[in-house]
């Protein structure tokens, strides 16, 4: 794979997976109540399923909303400024992101380090804790990927805010 593709690559994976995980867990849960209300039992590990791969889509869903330039974001401020004051106020906010992001990879890192190190095993399920929660660096470090790319539109005058401008019309009346 060419490193030009691997953006285009990434993007898929991060999609497929989103949509993966969100399949998932929304047949497992329907699957657990139908068993408990209808059949007056249900699998005791499915709330431990279902909590692991809602810390995956929450990670990776967050990502995926700042590369499609769609969270929350109080433009009404922002916007009341030039083009060049909203490009500095957007990489300060970019910078303050990142910083913020590169001290939870960091945490979540050690975190993981050393669950793998002690190898706690999952309560419910017969797998290590690390296994699951691998997500926590590797959903920071994709989020710190997804913001500098962002931070390029800005500094290439793509765009002035990560709140992208084809989305903020989206709710105008």
């Amino acid at each position: 794979m060419k490193f030009n593709q691997f953006p285009k690559f990434l993007n898929h994976v991060e999609e497929w997976l989103i949509i993966l995980l969100l399949s998932c867990m929304t047949l497992l849960t329907f699957s657990q109540v139908v068993a408990r209300y209808v059949f007056n039992s249900g699998a005791v590990w499915a709330l431990e399923v279902t909590t692991y791969l809602f810390a995956w889509l929450v990670l990776l869903g967050a990502s995926y909303i700042i590369k499609i330039g769609s969270h929350i974001a109080v433009d009404s401020i922002v916007n009341l400024f030039s083009k060049q004051y909203r490009k500095i106020i957007t990489l300060v906010a970019i910078v303050s992101c990142m910083v913020f992001v590169v001290v939870m990879f960091i945490g979540s890192y050690e975190y993981v380090s050393l669950l793998k190190e002690i190898e706690i095993e999952m309560e419910d399920l017969p797998m290590l804790e690390w296994q699951a929660k691998i997500v926590l660096p590797l959903g920071f470090l994709l989020m710190f990927y997804r913001l500098t790319e962002v931070m390029i539109k800005v500094l290439n005058n793509q765009t002035t805010t990560m709140h992208f401008e084809s989305h903020s019309n989206d709710y105008q009346e």
